[in-house]
């Protein structure tokens, strides 16, 4: 027990028929803490799952959150967002989140604090059930004078699953001569509601900052599982799971220029896919040095032989798109032509975004016409991510 909780268990003792009401404001400060702590932890659960089940974005999979955020960034045309999404996606995916977070709680239509409004108005009525249900189950036992004591093990029992309130930390008060218990039910109704005032008060100007956990880590981690990318063309492995047993591989692989591959002893990018050169006798350069088959792609050591490249023809119209719109840029990037092998086909360039978009659709329910008008704010936001973490 701390000198100044010493104090105050002191002064109630001395204070007679007072007491009850030092006693319930004593308990109340030790409520306000755990209080506090609950309302955070609890508003982070509630906006991660209301957005679960308000944003296309985040209903279902990673694999329906990847073609919400291809078509974002199809919508954008920014090539500095693709360049960020392909060398680093699980932190542009993360970035993402929080930025769908951040637009929907606080973009000045206080959704946060309303939030954080309900979580506490329903914790507070919580702890209300729990003074009456104590007071009720104490106020008749006739074959205890510790009644205190009493109390304040069913108190602390029946916030168990509401808030952090260990019994150990009210060891001081337990003794108190208290023979009113009613009316120290109507004592602490009292200081409960001067305690949810004082907290409406502070909570009416928090941000994310208070959070010790945060809305978007909980929804980021909803989306959690294997980032391993093909050490190809950078397409992330589609395996639920961290640390899964057996290889990584993925639905569709992307054109290698993606990456940078160039054709060796040339400096033309390579257009074609993983899964397709898998069944050619071509080459590619390991270290600059060696020639390894692209059909014997395992011998290549680590990362390779983690990846089971199963062979498919089959490009998505996105990366073609991608490729022929951002040639410039990808050359500029890489420091390579999309020439001699690495051509890009003349009806790569008649797909039109719109075309591309529909396409993806068929990969997951995240049609435009369910995106969420928040979606518009996010490119400044990304815009500011970028300067910080100052993309090369």
């Amino acid at each position: 027990m701390s000198l100044e909780d010493f104090f105050q268990c002191f002064q109630i003792s001395c204070q007679g028929a007072t007491s009850i009401t030092t006693f319930a404001v004593f308990l109340c400060d030790k409520i306000e803490p755990a209080l506090r702590r609950a309302v955070y932890e609890g508003t982070a659960k509630d906006i991660a799952e209301d957005m679960r089940g308000r944003f296309p974005d985040f209903q279902g999979n990673r694999a329906n959150l990847e073609v919400c955020i291809l078509r974002y960034l199809a919508e954008q045309e920014n090539f500095e967002y693709f360049k960020w999404y392909l060398r680093s996606p699980k932190q542009f995916c993360e970035s993402y989140i929080e930025t769908r977070v951040r637009n929907y709680c606080l973009d000045g239509s206080r959704m946060l604090w309303m939030f954080l409004d309900s979580c506490l108005d329903h914790l507070y009525r919580n702890i209300l059930s729990a003074v009456s249900s104590s007071t009720r189950a104490v106020k008749d036992r006739k074959d205890r004078k510790d009644k205190v004591s009493l109390w304040l093990d069913e108190f602390c029992r029946q916030l168990t699953e509401v808030l952090s309130l260990p019994r150990s930390d009210l060891k001081g008060i337990e003794h108190q001569e208290v023979t009113d218990i009613e009316f120290l039910s109507s004592a602490m109704a009292e200081a409960l509601d001067d305690l949810r005032e004082r907290l409406m008060k502070e909570l009416a100007s928090s941000d994310f900052s208070s959070f010790s956990r945060q809305p978007h880590t909980i929804l980021a981690e909803h989306f959690s599982g294997c980032w391993a990318q093909c050490p190809f063309c950078g397409a992330v492995c589609t395996n639920t799971m961290q640390n899964h047993d057996g290889d990584h591989q993925v639905v569709f692989h992307r054109p290698q220029a993606l990456m940078g591959a160039m054709w060796p002893g040339t400096d033309q990018l390579v257009i074609d896919i993983c899964s397709s050169l898998v069944t050619t006798k071509l080459k590619f350069t390991l270290d600059n040095t060696k020639l390894i088959p692209y059909k014997r792609y395992r011998e290549a050591g680590h990362p390779y032989s983690t990846w089971n490249i199963l062979p498919d023809p089959s490009m998505q119209a996105y990366w073609k798109w991608f490729v022929s719109h951002f040639r410039t840029q990808l050359e500029a990037l890489y420091n390579g032509k999309f020439q001699g092998k690495g051509e890009i086909p003349e009806a790569w360039g008649s797909f039109t975004k719109q075309e591309v978009l529909s396409d993806l659709d068929k990969y997951s329910p995240c049609p435009q016409k369910r995106r969420n008008k928040r979606c518009s704010k996010i490119p400044t936001a990304f815009y500011d991510f970028l300067h910080k973490i100052k993309l090369r």
